[in-house]
């Protein structure tokens, strides 16, 4: 007997021992179920085809080939993914919208006599849960990490998590560091990606207790924090991190060891900055960058963009700050530390 179901709970999605998403490959890379596996029915070119003789040509005709191979994809899973699965397998299936292409596979899972459940809706069901929550009202109590360009906020979250605070990285989520050099050499999630990842992340916290994310703008890189959480964001208190810019200006050197390593990609993002600052200005710092001077091209940064940015930011923002971490280096010994202290400071303010 086919099973239905629309409840993508975490609770719900662990009581299947798979979630198989037959969409293209397109369609599963923009975005799908976390967890989920990709076991296509039709591939990208093949749903391009069949897409283009049922416009084109003839529904029939269309129905007809995009059957076959349908047909033949299923038989290439079964004798392939599936292979090993006995009969106790419990799949969870769908498709875009839960209807012809997860038909046809659940249709002969269900002859086979695995106890398959589709998802009513398909992919649909899941972006409509995504979105009633991240761009619903805010539910969340949040914390803001704050600080200069390399006082090492991103650094900080996975030693708070490892106390117990609450704490969610948003750029390795859009996997961008969030910063004219932020790329990190692949290529970001889609919007609805991102927003599942942070979807799932927030679904592991428990929401009476305040969750730590690092102070962002609105965007990282191409992708845009949600409307909930970005409004969470605008009411958060504040902790801020200080430090020398030389301090800074080491620890960004090692954070983008990479971008500096590639003179090409540098000199790109270089050319990307605003044209507030001048041809010669940005002259000199190219030729650092060419020479391999990158701890004193971070500390320029630092100083002459990224530092005035932040304090004309800090001046239109009016949040309270509950903590002040100053550092005199940021290495790992002194993150740890700022560690301790931020979490000693949100144990003693859950406990007021």
């Amino acid at each position: 007997m086919i099973r239905r179901t629309t409840d993508l709970s975490r609770e719900a999605r662990a009581g299947f021992d798979a979630i198989i998403d037959v969409r293209s490959p397109a369609e599963f890379a923009e975005d799908h179920i976390p967890g989920a596996i990709n076991l296509p029915v039709l591939d990208d070119a093949e749903r391009a085809e069949v897409g283009t003789i049922y416009v084109q040509q003839s529904k029939f005709l269309a129905r007809r080939i995009g059957a076959a191979k349908v047909a033949r994809n299923i038989a290439a899973h079964l004798d392939g993914a599936l292979k090993d699965r006995d009969g106790s397998f419990r799949p969870l299936v769908h498709c875009w919208r839960g209807g012809q292409r997860s038909g046809a596979m659940v249709a002969v899972m269900d002859q086979i006599g695995w106890p398959v459940t589709v998802l009513d809706g398909g992919y649909m069901t899941w972006r409509r849960t995504v979105q009633a929550v991240l761009y619903g009202e805010a539910a969340w109590s949040v914390i803001l990490l704050d600080g200069g360009t390399g006082s090492g906020k991103t650094a900080l979250l996975p030693r708070l998590a490892e106390r117990g605070v609450q704490a969610i990285d948003l750029e390795g989520l859009a996997e961008h560091r969030g910063s004219l050099f932020g790329a990190t050499g692949r290529p970001q999630p889609s919007q609805k990606l991102f927003e599942s990842r942070l979807f799932e992340a927030l679904g592991t916290l428990d929401p009476t207790r305040p969750v730590v994310v690092e102070a962002e703008s609105s965007r990282i890189g191409a992708r845009t924090i949600p409307p909930a959480l970005w409004s969470a964001m605008g009411r958060a208190p504040v902790i801020e991190l200080t430090a020398p810019v030389e301090a800074r200006a080491r620890f960004s050197a090692r954070i983008y060891a990479d971008i500096a390593a590639d003179v090409t990609a540098l000199d790109t993002a270089l050319g990307r900055l605003p044209p507030h600052h001048s041809k010669e200005t940005i002259a000199g710092w190219k030729a650092m960058a060419r020479e391999g001077r990158t701890v004193e091209l971070a500390a320029a940064l630092v100083e002459e963009h990224y530092d005035p940015a932040y304090r004309r930011m800090s001046a239109r923002r009016d949040r309270p700050v509950i903590g002040r971490v100053e550092m005199t280096e940021v290495a790992d010994a002194d993150l740890d530390r700022a560690a301790d202290l931020i979490s000693d400071t949100l144990s003693q303010r859950e406990r007021a």
